[in-house]
């Protein structure tokens, strides 16, 4: 593996790939990798000759009142552990100054409409700007054939996949199904801010998930309902719900009972942490 500060290196080395006709996959991350990360770093070398992996904690994509400072970073255990894969072959870790040269306030801004300012996009305004901006000047970096995302954010798979659609870029977005405890905690770097006994409280946003989705595919017709129960039982679990929103699983609009792909979204505060999770309705009972 090796290990790539600058954009005219990196691009150098994989012109030679591509020369010798190499495919290449491609997994950004923002680093504090866990298992999940390197379930998508399988996923890419499935696909692909090439495995090109990147660390960049992206400050535009950071509010105000975030935690880009104390965003978790732990950049030894990450390149050993992408080194334990044996799958990747250039690691990108670029500083701020080389992604926005010019400043963060000067550079050019990507913004994919309607769809970023739901959900994630209104509990974090201006988010899915930066990350819409930060992956797509990325993809033009590394100009991969895939680019591996997770499920778990639902919601960012969909900006991204409109984005490349919309520029026309020529990579096959793929999305990785979702990495979890046994508990059924989806895996984030975040959970790192949970103490034990917040974490023992985590998978209940999980369970909330769960029994909606059952639910569903049991026919009951009161998509609010549903909603309702779901974000009183996170209320006394011990969480703070920010939503908890069955859509229709392609346009992200409230779900109707005659949608026949729902995607149930939910976000909830914990602590210091806020969580994120979804899940996918499919086949369920029509009873309109």
């Amino acid at each position: 593996m090796k290990i790539i500060h600058s954009i005219q290196e990196l691009r150098k080395e994989l012109h030679m790939r591509r020369f010798d006709k190499e495919r290449i996959s491609f997994v950004p991350t923002m680093g504090n990798l866990h298992e999940g990360h390197i379930s998508l770093i399988h996923r890419a070398a499935e696909k692909a000759d090439c495995v090109v992996a990147s660390i960049f904690v992206n400050p535009l994509q950071f509010g105000a009142n975030e935690d880009l400072e104390s965003y978790p970073s732990t950049p030894e255990e990450d390149e050993a552990q992408l080194l334990a894969t044996g799958s990747v072959d250039f690691l990108f870790r670029p500083r701020a100054d080389e992604i926005y040269p010019v400043g963060q306030e000067n550079h050019t801004i990507v913004e994919v409409p309607n769809i970023s300012d739901v959900y994630c996009g209104s509990s974090r305004p201006g988010h899915f700007r930066g990350v819409a901006t930060i992956v797509c000047k990325l993809l033009n970096i590394v100009q991969p054939d895939f680019a591996i995302f997770g499920n778990k954010d639902f919601q960012q798979l969909m900006v991204i996949r409109k984005m490349v659609e919309d520029l026309c870029l020529p990579v096959k977005v793929i999305g990785a199904d979702t990495a979890r405890a046994e508990d059924g905690l989806a895996l984030s770097s975040r959970n790192g801010y949970l103490t034990p006994e917040e974490r023992a409280i985590a998978p209940n946003l999980h369970k909330a998930l769960t029994q909606a989705k059952e639910a569903l595919l049991d026919g009951q017709a009161d998509i609010k309902g549903i909603e309702a129960r779901a974000n009183q039982f996170l209320d006394q679990s011990g969480l703070q719900p920010d939503y908890f929103e069955i859509c229709n699983a392609k346009t992200l609009e409230p779900a109707l009972r005659s949608d026949q792909q729902m995607v149930i979204l939910a976000a909830a505060y914990l602590g210091k942490a806020r969580l994120i999770d979804n899940m996918v309705v499919d086949g369920h009972k029509n009873n309109t």
